[in-house]
């Protein structure tokens, strides 16, 4: 299958997918609160021999908006139900690789704890691999902002009234700027407030001093199973990311076996494949060549 777009029949709602190439599959996760085009360098550059899959998560991009809570357990369904069916005739023998950035590093290492006869190799980039402690180990230039997006009322008001991930947020937060139409195709699918409720679920669902307690678990259970799990794993960073900072680097490095950790330069922010693009891309298909 070369280059196609398709809307998938997933638990009674749509998903949407980009499907590029031929050949053992590559599955791109985003995060909050991009959407699949956050991969088009990346896939751009693919190389023979690779299925790229890059889906919309539910309630995000050009999928499907559900009356659903969005929760971290929403989208690991909807996610798995996707993959079944697109996967139907089952993966290469080479297996599945999964490529994440922002909750897309959580949700790849849940696919990699949750089907670990079929993930058989994962990279990550720019997201939370484990639960937070507490508040003090947010990053402190966005905690403040993060506790308002978590206060009931408030977190409405910005998100849902305001718009205000993809209208201030994903902007300000990018150091290469995007043009007018790059920012319109990430903005197009959020036209009204019920359109954004996934987007506010976000920030809620991560996982700081055991709130919400089914998120803290399922988190958990994913790093500790990252720790035993011997697939090969690539750890993408940069300078000044406010995610992976050097502890979280130091703490990959002592505990998750085969990892590769490459530094991609800066400047960047937390968005590395719009910051980064080439590089991100030249480190990633380097790496999935050497598989």
């Amino acid at each position: 299958m070369m280059d196609d777009v398709s809307v998938i029949p997933v638990l009674g709602t749509t998903m949407y997918l980009q499907d590029a190439g031929e050949g053992r599959p590559v599955l791109f996760l985003h995060g909050n609160p991009t959407s699949s085009y956050l991969w088009r360098h990346v896939i751009a550059e693919r190389q023979p021999g690779w299925r790229c899959l890059a889906p919309d998560l539910i309630g995000m991009g050009r999928s499907g908006r559900p009356d659903i809570a969005y929760t971290f357990a929403d989208h690991v369904e909807h996610l798995g139900a996707l993959l079944t069916t697109v996967l139907a005739d089952g993966p290469t023998p080479e297996g599945l690789v999964v490529v994440g950035h922002d909750w897309g590093v959580a949700l790849a290492l849940d696919l990699l704890r949750r089907r670990p006869d079929q993930v058989s190799a994962v990279a990550l980039m720019e997201g939370h691999l484990r639960p937070l402690p507490g508040w003090d180990a947010f990053d402190p230039g966005g905690r403040e902002l993060f506790q308002q997006l978590r206060t009931p009322g408030v977190g409405e008001k910005m998100v849902l009234e305001d718009n205000f991930f993809l209208d201030t947020l994903l902007p300000a937060a990018l150091q290469r700027p995007l043009s007018d139409e790059e920012l319109a195709q990430y903005r197009r699918p959020y036209a009204d407030p019920a359109s954004r409720r996934a987007l506010l679920s976000w920030p809620r669902q991560i996982p700081i001093a055991g709130d919400p307690a089914d998120t803290h678990a399922a988190l958990g259970a994913a790093a500790d199973w990252a720790t035993t799990s011997a697939v090969p794993k690539l750890l993408i960073t940069a300078p000044g990311t406010p995610l992976v900072t050097p502890d979280v680097i130091h703490w990959c490095a002592g505990n998750l076996p085969h990892l590769t950790v490459t530094d991609v330069g800066g400047p960047a922010g937390h968005f590395l494949p719009e910051d980064r693009p080439t590089q991100v891309a030249d480190v990633l298909w380097s790496w999935l060549q050497s598989l």
